[in-house]
């Protein structure tokens, strides 16, 4: 069987993803808890948390839950669970927030080109603006 895509890996669990969606009964929000809970029980690394902030913000899943949830679920996964959680979840959402402020950054960059007539110089591309 070929491969069509460029990213079969990524592809595959998506497809995963979608279908445990589709043949589970819980809540949206219920659900990214008990994924948030398995992750830190398997000892995760930071891209797996990364790869649910979306829909945890999508769910309004807050940080005190996320809390909650490993004080929870400490006596029974584990301190040292808990704790390289904790650091993992930090970990992705410190690059989540760095890819936020740098796609803000470059959306204020597009904008500020398009006021200043497109060619990011801000001078008409060297030429002196006609009166």
């Amino acid at each position: 069987m070929a491969m069509t895509s460029e990213t079969p890996v990524l592809d595959t669990i998506a497809a995963m993803t979608v279908d445990s969606l589709e043949n589970c009964g819980m809540e949206p929000h219920t659900l990214i808890l008990t994924r948030l809970a398995a992750l830190v029980a398997m000892d995760a690394p930071p891209i797996s948390y990364l790869a649910h902030i979306g829909a945890a913000q999508a769910t309004d899943v807050t940080a005190e839950q996320v809390q909650d949830l490993l004080v929870a679920i400490a006596p029974i996964v584990g301190t040292a669970r808990v704790m390289s959680a904790a650091g993992h979840i930090t970990q992705a959402m410190g690059f989540a927030i760095a890819v936020a402020v740098e796609e803000a950054s470059e959306d204020a960059d597009m904008k500020a080109r398009a006021n200043s007539g497109g060619n990011g110089s801000g001078n008409g591309g060297g030429k002196a603006k006609k009166k």
